[in-house]
């Protein structure tokens, strides 16, 4: 990393590895602290910045077969004491903290869809033995942001004046142009980004879910009391943002016939990387990812207008391919299709940053090839071949 010019990485911490129980009553495992210290201190010496997400999906077992995981308010008790050991261990050299990354999709693939651990959704839409797919993704979303937001007071009230870090959490978003230019499909796209990011954005600026989700979800959507609102709301320093495609929305046709209730179909909005069989962009070796790179700016525009222009940390954005073994090894570093991505992308935030939108930093997706959570090593997601 340091040869190839980086100044800084951005890594997650295994709750297990620290908790080996989940909480703090069942001891901390010193050999997992012995671990990230190593890893941080090797990092420092390189010049390296540690950027440190506290939650990547990795719930521990013992966790969710005790309580149901993020399904109970439990979990808040016990996410904001892991936290604590962290900024207790790391903290003098760690300045920069992430609670969450993508709590969307943990809440969409887990309980919704029940693709993603821990398989949970409404029978007849999925593959699944337990779940709803109408509530859980709502409470399981509702229990993010109040982990958050524990684990930010904490930080803020005992540790942040003397470490002198930040604190942020890392959301996930598409952008979304409308259909047609009909009014139905404006307002389709508008949706479409109220139940991917502004399920959570809304909450950390404003203290409430968006009125278009509280109007199609009605009761089965949490809310919050004066006193969550008030912790939840402004407890960031700053915004980690994952931005990679961009999807057309339109808005559901009259007479949709919907199974049950879903998370899935509570927008009212259809998306699609095509239009009149044209593609949207490029399509990558991940199905659901379309290179289209000014979606990136548009979307950093919208931040900056809608919610006041935060501090914001490009976390992840990236393309990934097919691990093609046959190609030698100078054509698999040629990646063009990857260059150009990063080229477009890159040259839109730069445009956007020049327009005034608060970004300090990019990293990649990623340094290296990663083992991804449904395809294994078949795709590469990296910015340079894997040779396993």
């Amino acid at each position: 990393m340091k040869d190839l010019g980086l100044d800084a990485y951005r890594f997650s911490i295994s709750w297990s590895r620290i908790l080996p129980t989940g909480k703090v009553s069942g001891g901390i495992n010193k050999v997992g602290i012995a671990y990230y210290n190593n890893l941080i201190n090797e990092l420092l010496s390189k010049g390296l910045k540690p950027f440190v997400t506290l939650f990547h999906w990795d719930l521990p077992q013992t966790l969710e077969s005790e309580y149901g995981g993020f399904r109970s308010k439990q979990i808040i008790e016990d996410f904001t004491n892991f936290a604590e050991v962290c900024f207790k261990e790391f903290g003098d050299r760690v300045k920069h903290w992430i609670t969450l990354n993508e709590p969307y999709s943990y809440a969409y693939t887990g309980y919704a869809l029940g693709i993603f651990a821990p398989s949970r959704c409404t029978k007849v839409l999925g593959n699944c033995t337990a779940g709803n797919s109408g509530t859980e993704p709502y409470v399981v979303a509702h229990n993010f942001l109040l982990s958050h937001a524990s684990a930010v007071k904490l930080y803020k009230d005992k540790y942040q004046g003397e470490q002198k870090g930040d604190i942020g959490i890392t959301l996930v978003t598409n952008w979304f142009i409308p259909y047609t230019t009909s009014a139905s499909n404006h307002k389709a796209a508008q949706r479409a980004l109220d139940f991917m990011f502004g399920w959570f954005m809304d909450p950390l600026t404003k203290g409430d879910y968006p009125l278009s989700m509280r109007s199609l979800v009605g009761g089965r959507i949490l809310r919050f009391t004066k006193g969550e609102a008030q912790l939840v709301k402004g407890s960031f320093d700053f915004l980690g943002l994952n931005y990679y495609t961009t999807y057309y929305a339109s808005n559901y046709p009259a007479g949709y016939k919907i199974i049950a209730p879903s998370y899935v179909t509570d927008s009212k909005a259809n998306t699609s990387g095509e239009r009149n069989g044209k593609l949207i962009g490029r399509v990558a070796a991940s199905s659901w990812l379309y290179m289209y790179p000014k979606g990136l700016k548009d979307l950093l525009l919208y931040i900056k207008e809608k919610y006041n222009n935060p501090k914001i940390f490009i976390t992840e954005n990236g393309y990934s391919e097919f691990n093609n073994s046959t190609l030698s090894l100078t054509e698999a570093l040629k990646d063009p299709w990857r260059i150009e991505y990063y080229y477009g992308h890159l040259y839109y935030l730069h445009e956007a940053i020049r327009e005034g939108v608060d970004v300090r930093g990019h990293f990649a997706w990623s340094l290296l090839d990663n083992f991804e959570w449904a395809d294994g090593y078949s795709i590469r997601s990296s910015s340079m071949p894997s040779y396993n």
